[in-house]
C-alpha cells in the first residue's frame, strides 16, 4: 500500500465519460431507460475505467464520477431541504441561452431554478443527510480495484456561496449556521467513508479562488457579505468537516472553473473559466489554516499567477501542481512539464511537490476532452513523475 499523502501522482476526479453513458443518461432523462439498466451501464463503464487507471499505473483510482451529472452532486444530490425543483428544465433552458463557443469568462452559479450548489438556491428547511453517494462510488470501487480508491466531495465554502441565506431566514441564522450545519454533515459523510476504509478523501474547494476575484468579491459584498469572514468562516468549516477523522489522507483542489467549449469556426477546443486571480493574496492564510496534507493546485494558465506563494506551504504537506490542463487536447511534453517542476522549486523543495492535471477531465455536462487524449495526458503526468521522483 503506497503512503497516500506522499503521492507524486494525482489526478482531480472526475475523467471522460463514454459515449454510451452520456447517451444513456439522455434515455433516462426522457424516460425511454429504466434506472436498473442505467445502473447496469454505469458498473460497466466504471469497471472499465478502473481497469485502464490500472493498466497506465496509476497508484490511486476511483470511477470517474460516472455516477455523477455534476461534481457538485456530491452533496448537492444527496441531502433534502433545499427549495429546488425536480424538473432541470428551467436550468437547462439557461445553460443552453448563456453557452458560448469563445475563449472567455463564463458565469458560474446562476440563481434559477435548478439543482441545489450547481446554482444559488433556498432552504425550505435545515438540511438532513439522506444518502452518502461517496460511500457508494468507494463501496463498488473497492470491490473491484487493486489500487487503493480516493473519492471526491464538494467542500462547504462551494456550498455556503451557493446558499440563498437571504430567502432562507427562518430555517437558518445566516451563514455562520448554514456553514457549521454543512461541515456537520459533511464530517458525517467522512466519517462513514473513513469506517468503511476508504484512504483517500479529496475536498473539492473551487471557491476559494472566489477571494482573487475581483467580480467575486463584489457580489459578495452586494449581497451584505464580508469576504474576509467568509474566508475564515470557509477555512473554519473544512477543517472541521476532517477533524479527529484518523487513516484517511485528505486533499483539497482549488481551481478556477473548469469549463470549455468548441469553437464552431475552428473545431478547436477552447478554454473557459469562471474565476480569475493569482493565489498571492489567500495563499498564506489558505495553505496555513487549512489542515489537508494535500493541496491540488491549478497551474495551467497565467490566470494562477507564479509559483512564489508556494513558499507558503507548510513543511507537513505536499504540493500537487495542477500542470496539465483539461481545456485541450494537446497532450503535454514531460520535458516542458520538468521545467515546470524546477521553476516551482525555488520556492518550494521537489521533496513536497506532485503532479497531477489542473481539474477533472469532465467535472459537468458541458464539452470534455476526448477519452484517448485523457489518458495520453495521465501517462505524460506519470512519465514526468517518475523523471523527477523514481
Amino acid at each position: 500500500m503506497p503512503d497516500l499523502d506522499l503521492l507524486r501522482v494525482d489526478h482531480i476526479g472526475s475523467l471522460a465519460r463514454p459515449r454510451a453513458l452520456l447517451e444513456m443518461h439522455a434515455r433516462f432523462d426522457a424516460g425511454d431507460a429504466s434506472l436498473e439498466e442505467l445502473t447496469a451501464l454505469e458498473d460497466e463503464a466504471i469497471r472499465d475505467v478502473v481497469a485502464k487507471q490500472e493498466g497506465v499505473g496509476f497508484p490511486v483510482v476511483n470511477d470517474g464520477e460516472f455516477r455523477r451529472r455534476n461534481f457538485q452532486d456530491s452533496f448537492g444530490a444527496v441531502v433534502s431541504g433545499y427549495d429546488a425543483p425536480e424538473s432541470r428544465e428551467e436550468y437547462e433552458r439557461w445553460q443552453e441561452g448563456s453557452r458560448s463557443q469563445r475563449e472567455e469568462r463564463v458565469e458560474s452559479g446562476p440563481q434559477v431554478a435548478g439543482p441545489p450548489v450547481v446554482t444559488r438556491r433556498a432552504a425550505r428547511e435545515r438540511l438532513v443527510l439522506r444518502r452518502n453517494l461517496p460511500l457508494e462510488e468507494h463501496r463498488f470501487v473497492a470491490s473491484i480495484a487493486g489500487a487503493p480508491d480516493k473519492v471526491t466531495l464538494i467542500g462547504p465554502d462551494r456550498v455556503a456561496q451557493r446558499f440563498d441565506w437571504q430567502a432562507s431566514e427562518g430555517v437558518y441564522a445566516g451563514l455562520d449556521d448554514f456553514t457549521s450545519h454543512v461541515a456537520e454533515i459533511e464530517r458525517e459523510m467522512v466519517l462513514q467513508l473513513a469506517e468503511a476504509g476508504c484512504g483517500y478523501v479529496q475536498i473539492d474547494a473551487p471557491g476559494y479562488t472566489a477571494y482573487v476575484d475581483e467580480p467575486s468579491l463584489a457580489a459578495m459584498r452586494a449581497r451584505g457579505e464580508d469576504p474576509a469572514e467568509n474566508l475564515a468562516r470557509s477555512i473554519a468549516a473544512d477543517n472541521r468537516v476532517i477533524e479527529g477523522v484518523e487513516g484517511v489522507t485528505f486533499g483539497i483542489h482549488v481551481c478556477r472553473g473548469n469549463s470549455r467549449a468548441v469553437d464552431p469556426a475552428t473545431g478547436r477546443m477552447v478554454p473557459q473559466w469562471h474565476r480569475e486571480g493569482h493565489y498571492d493574496a489567500i495563499a498564506e492564510q489558505l495553505f496555513t489554516g487549512l489542515r489537508h496534507k494535500r493541496l491540488l493546485l491549478e497551474y495551467d494558465s497565467d490566470r494562477a499567477g507564479s509559483f512564489e506563494p508556494l513558499r507558503f506551504a507548510p513543511k507537513d504537506k505536499v504540493v500537487v501542481l495542477g500542470l496539465v490542463t483539461t481545456k485541450s487536447p494537446e497532450a503535454e511534453r514531460p520535458d516542458d512539464l520538468l521545467r515546470r517542476i524546477e521553476e516551482a522549486s525555488r520556492y518550494i523543495g521537489v521533496e513536497q511537490l506532485a503532479l497531477s492535471p489542473q481539474c477533472g477531465f469532465a467535472s459537468g455536462a458541458a464539452e470534455t476532452l476526448p477519452e484517448d487524449a485523457q489518458w495520453r495526458k495521465l501517462e505524460a503526468i506519470l512519465e514526468t513523475a517518475a523523471r523527477v521522483w523514481g
